[in-house]
């Protein structure tokens, strides 16, 4: 195949991608792609729910103490190594395997956990001695301290670990169509199980559109939040 006809299949699979995507009937019903994108969105959110609920008051109290954070971000850290499809089939094969989705959401949070786990504790971290000092003398309690002046001073990269997060498990959740479970996923799947590329390709697209969609949802609603929320910025 020379490079000439290669482009031109490229060209051909794309117009047909477009095609497919343009398609009225592709959007609607149970296996639509509207259907499949709520299906996305739901374990999306709930995934990154739940890790922000692990990881976060992990992070914020270990920041505040100083104390066993690097070993927690360290082995948070690792867990990246390990890749979530692997961990998925680990679920699989365990009890946990036979309750429905919850292997593929452990799976998604394990992935999430770290960049919440790391940005939060870098920030409670980072924030100025001689401020914690000065509240300190003010005669602040510890709760106080961790809620009045660490936690509003560490919020712009706490929030830049959601996103993180956010945009990853996006890209990540099609795994979920692996298992039997629903997102847009299960377009790709449907396309390699049909031998239709252009399937294929159109659901690697709205993947990619929808992960940066949400990124630039983020990005809107940090530049509109006050500005401690943006860093003392702008």
């Amino acid at each position: 195949m020379d490079e000439t006809t290669g482009g031109a299949e490229r060209v051909n699979t794309l117009s047909d991608a477009w095609s497919w995507l343009t398609s009225g009937s592709h959007w609607a019903g149970s296996d639509g792609i509207w259907n499949r994108l709520g299906e996305h969105l739901f374990l999306t959110a709930v995934c990154l729910l739940i890790s922000c609920a692990v990881a976060l008051p992990v992070a914020l109290v270990l920041g505040h103490l100083g104390k066993g954070g690097a070993l927690a971000v360290n082995i948070s850290n690792a867990g990246r190594a390990v890749p979530t499809f692997a961990v998925l089939v680990l679920l699989l094969l365990t009890p946990i395997g036979q309750h429905g989705q919850w292997p593929t959401i452990i799976a998604l949070v394990l992935f999430a956990v770290p960049p919440l786990l790391t940005n939060a504790y870098v920030g409670m971290r980072g924030v100025d001695a001689d401020v914690v000092r000065a509240a300190r003398g003010m005669g602040m309690t510890g709760s106080q301290l961790l809620r009045q002046v660490e936690l509003p001073l560490a919020a712009p990269l706490i929030l830049t670990g959601v996103r993180i997060a956010a945009v990853q498990l996006v890209a990540t959740a099609t795994i979920a169509a692996l298992v039997g479970g629903g997102g847009l996923g299960r377009i790709i799947t449907a396309g390699f199980n049909l031998a239709s590329t252009p399937m294929v390709v159109a659901g690697a697209v709205l993947v990619a559109v929808f992960a940066l969609l949400v990124e630039s949802v983020f990005v809107v609603a940090q530049r509109l939040a006050p500005r401690w929320l943006r860093g003392g910025t702008g």
